[in-house]
């Protein structure tokens, strides 16, 4: 099975203010196959510092219902510990989301790499906002 590369990504909201806004995008990303949800969770850390973890799973069928078309979680990616590690970072009163997804577009380059003897031997992203930067002075 050719995979694409995984990643995930930790959105902090402050004063524990999830309002879903990023999830039309986030279902349009999964309706056109550039990406496929591998696990979703929520990170919440109240104002005297008491975390709770909360899967998809978790979630009152009202709040979990704006994610009805993201696809299946994987288990065992992300370890008791990383979710510690995350949860450490985050100011009280601060919620997350954890979100894995594998870049589904890549899948067919990784597999052309591989067939062609090619490793691949380095992978960086390079941040937006120094982009953005770099693309502002240049203008």
């Amino acid at each position: 099975m050719d995979v694409g590369s995984v990643e995930y990504v930790v959105i902090a909201f402050p004063g524990n203010r999830f309002s879903g806004e990023i999830m039309p995008e986030l279902r349009k990303l999964v309706a056109e196959g550039i990406v496929r949800v591998i696990d979703l969770t929520f990170i919440k850390k109240d104002a005297a510092g008491a975390v709770q973890y909360l899967e998809l799973s978790a979630l009152e069928p009202d709040e979990a219902s704006i994610f009805d078309d993201l696809d299946g979680e994987i288990d065992g990616l992300l370890s008791q510990e990383d979710l510690a590690i995350i949860a450490d970072s985050l100011d009280p009163d601060c919620s997350a989301a954890l979100l894995v997804w594998e870049n589904t577009w890549a899948a067919g380059i990784t597999s052309a790499i591989r067939r062609a003897g090619g490793q691949l031997v380095a992978r960086e992203r390079v941040p937006a906002p120094v982009v953005a930067e770099v693309l502002n002075a240049a203008a």
